[in-house]
């Protein structure tokens, strides 16, 4: 995994920890650790800004971006989003702010949790990129939502959080390919794989399990966001792995338990 130049702080809100970086710093942000669980965003709102609104998407790892217009829609103007139980959310993986005050939150337990600030417009993204949303570019359909509420590609500023990380996340090498396509074109598995290990900082590491390799999703997402053109200086990366950090993140792959950690960012 690439390493950052920019730097991530370790925060509290009433003694409970979360992350923030220095590359969202013109945003209340944070990316939320599991001694958060089991409350709602609404519930550590405070966190950030107690005074704007929560918005939230029923997740279900595939690459639909919503407007946080559309999701008042789905919901009703004057529903209180942050306290809805998911299967009365919109379905999708990205959210993106339209005006001031807007709080957009997602849940991880091992994905990629992604948010996005635009330095002139002052509005952010939320996203949930897991190897399924990386496969379909999800972080490119976020960002051409947002170009196209006039977004320009050099006012972004990304930051990915705390997700299992690429030396400990073995996958078969079927679900390597699929996501290796989003960055190969290519339509041989093969052909992608072998091109994929050739990458300077590869995405792709050998496992010694026979089909199997390690996937690194932040370094794939990196690599989209490179082919768009953003460049390295807008992107930061968290050193932080929550399969190998169970003091601090839930993971999946290690626990097999249904609970997340939130990541949210509040539009200016």
């Amino acid at each position: 995994m690439t390493q950052s130049m920019h730097t991530w702080h370790w925060r509290t809100w009433e003694g409970l920890p979360y992350l923030t970086c220095s590359l969202l710093e013109k945003w209340p942000h944070g990316f939320f650790t599991q001694q958060f669980w089991p409350l709602y965003p609404a519930e550590f709102l405070a966190a950030l800004r107690p005074d704007v609104k929560v918005y939230r998407a029923q997740q279900v790892h595939g690459n639909t971006v919503v407007t946080a217009k559309q999701v008042e829609q789905f919901v009703g103007a004057a529903t209180e989003i942050g306290k809805l139980d998911k299967d009365f959310l919109p379905p999708a993986d990205g959210i993106v702010t339209e005006r001031a005050d807007q709080a957009v939150w997602i849940c991880t337990a091992d994905c990629t949790p992604v948010l996005i600030g635009d330095v002139e417009t002052g509005q952010v993204a939320a996203i949930h990129a897991g190897w399924r949303g990386t496969a379909q570019k999800i972080l490119p359909v976020a960002i051409a939502r947002l170009q196209s509420n006039g977004s320009q590609l050099k006012h972004l500023r990304i930051a990915m959080g705390p997700a299992i990380a690429g030396e400990v996340y073995q996958v078969d090498v079927q679900v390597a390919a699929q996501v290796g396509a989003s960055i190969i074109p290519s339509d041989s598995p093969q052909e992608i794989l072998d091109t994929l290990q050739w990458l300077p900082n590869p995405p792709i590491l050998p496992d010694e399990e026979d089909g199997k390799v390690r996937l690194d999703v932040r370094r794939v997402n990196e690599l989209q966001l490179e082919r768009m053109g953003i460049c390295g200086e807008q992107v930061a990366i968290a050193p932080h792995c929550t399969y190998q950090q169970p003091e601090h993140f839930f993971s999946y792959r290690r626990d097999k338990e249904k609970k997340v950690q939130w990541s949210g960012i509040v539009s200016s």
